[in-house]
């Protein structure tokens, strides 16, 4: 009986701890977002909580003797969860390090003191491991802080936005390469870690011009990746109320990401006009000098300057941030004709407003956009469309009420079909929607067989959003 309730007890702590660090690292690490922010918050006490008392309770009242009744009834619910999961945890070294010291301070206790404890050795796990990450990251730094002083010739680009940062980014380097050896931070790494971990791992030595995409999620995170790479040159794209539930308020959003301009060696600037900032020698305000802008489903033209532009990018919205890769390739040099070629040769950036034709369907790709602006322009698109229209989102995670009544009440005059996935926003849709025109996706491994019962050749399909699971 020992020996079964030891190998439960092991088993029990391994699955709590996996559910514990796995919803840390959906959150960036940070505790106080797993318990406020999370929005499935009833999974703690399904998957967790009662699990948990429900352990330590049989536990106790059978003197440790039946305790693994409840791993055994838990260990089905467990694997339930794990399986509907389409984020799953990545054992990194961070991980690793975390089910190291779980198990040690779990064995210590038991053997030591008798006595098998859940939620201590998950807490001593945690403080250790912010303890051990806290000494690597000092040790990232200095060796970061050592990489760029050895390339002191390299043009650091930095961009951030409420909005469209990774598309500015990657449209920045573009442009760039036609005259330059250029390297962009990879995908949307965009907090100091990952500039950090880029840095020390995979910035090239010949980099003439780093482009450096900085994400934020409370006041000061722009400032610390800023001063550390001290861009010479800088975009703040579109402000909107992204995060605004870490914010607290728009003024605050817009504040935060004027840190960027903090950078000593800052040569020029050029800051949307949603900032509302007054433009002085070196910083620029742009976004009203963009005109005549015409999006279809094949691409974005512009005029800025007087010199009409024209790429294969679709979204209105795009021609802003189009126009702040122009004026960052002027700046460094490059002539018009080298602009509208690399414009010619310019992809669409994945999982953003990605045009794909396939089985006669026309699919629009915009599941990496979660933002009212990108989301309603994508409509707009959508409606350019002659034949039948159909829409597969969860609505837009991180807004308030108001902004989800508005995507819904526009999804309902543009689209034939709404289709939306999880519960987070179904209940506004529900009352918002044609009741003919909405299905409900309970579960994405559903998602194929839906399409083909619901959808025929010449229909146009946008995936707007895509939210995991956790949300």
């Amino acid at each position: 009986m020992i020996i079964l309730n030891t190998i439960a007890y092991l088993l029990f702590i391994g699955m709590t701890g996996y559910y514990f660090i796995t919803n840390l690292q959906w959150y960036s690490y940070r505790l106080e977002r797993v318990i406020f922010h999370h929005t499935k918050t009833w999974w703690h006490f399904v998957y967790f909580l009662i699990p948990f008392v429900l352990y330590e309770l049989t536990s106790a009242l059978s003197d440790g003797k039946y305790g693994f009744v409840i791993v055994l009834l838990y260990l089905p619910l467990f694997v339930y969860w794990v399986k509907g999961l389409d984020k799953k945890l990545v054992f990194t070294g961070r991980v690793k390090r975390f089910f190291a010291a779980l198990f040690f301070f779990a064995l210590f206790i038991a053997f030591v003191f008798n006595f098998y404890s859940v939620f201590i050795p998950i807490m001593l796990a945690y403080a250790a491991s912010l303890m051990i990450e806290k000494m690597l990251f000092e040790g990232f730094k200095r060796k970061a802080e050592k990489r760029l002083e050895s390339m002191r010739d390299m043009i650091v680009v930095g961009v951030t936005a409420s909005y469209g940062k990774t598309s500015i980014k990657n449209f920045i380097a573009h442009l760039l390469k036609k005259r330059y050896k250029v390297y962009a931070t990879p995908r949307s790494v965009n907090t100091f870690g990952g500039v950090l971990k880029d840095i020390n791992e995979d910035l090239p030595d010949d980099t003439e011009v780093y482009v450096v995409e900085m994400g934020a999620r409370g006041e000061g995170d722009i400032a610390e990746i800023a001063t550390f790479v001290n861009p010479h040159y800088a975009v703040v794209g579109k402000i909107g109320p992204a995060h605004i539930e870490y914010f607290r308020t728009l003024e605050n959003i817009r504040n935060t990401k004027m840190e960027i301009l903090k950078s000593e060696r800052l040569k020029e600037a050029w800051v949307d006009q949603s900032a509302k900032i007054k433009p002085t020698g070196h910083i620029h305000m742009f976004g009203q000098d963009v005109k005549d802008v015409k999006a279809t489903l094949e691409s974005t033209s512009f005029t800025l300057d007087g010199v009409r532009y024209h790429a294969s990018i679709l979204g209105a919205f795009n021609a802003m941030n189009l126009a702040a890769a122009v004026k960052v390739a002027k700046a460094l040099g490059l002539s018009d004709e080298e602009i509208q070629e690399g414009l010619q040769t310019l992809e669409p950036v994945p999982h953003r407003l990605q045009r794909i034709d396939a089985g006669g369907k026309v699919i629009l790709d915009d599941s990496f956009n979660g933002n009212i602006d990108g989301m309603l322009a994508s409509f707009e698109l959508a409606a350019t469309y002659p034949g039948r229209k159909v829409i597969i989102t969860p609505g837009l995670v991180e807004a308030d009420e108001s902004l989800n009544i508005q995507v819904a009440k526009r999804a309902n005059e543009v689209f034939d079909l709404v289709i939306v996935t999880g519960d987070l926003n179904y209940a506004i849709f529900k009352e918002y929607i044609d009741p003919d025109k909405l299905r409900k996706l309970s579960s994405k491994d559903k998602m194929e067989e839906m399409l083909v019962t619901e959808t025929v050749a010449g229909d146009l399909i946008l995936f707007a959003n895509d939210a995991p699971s956790f949300i």
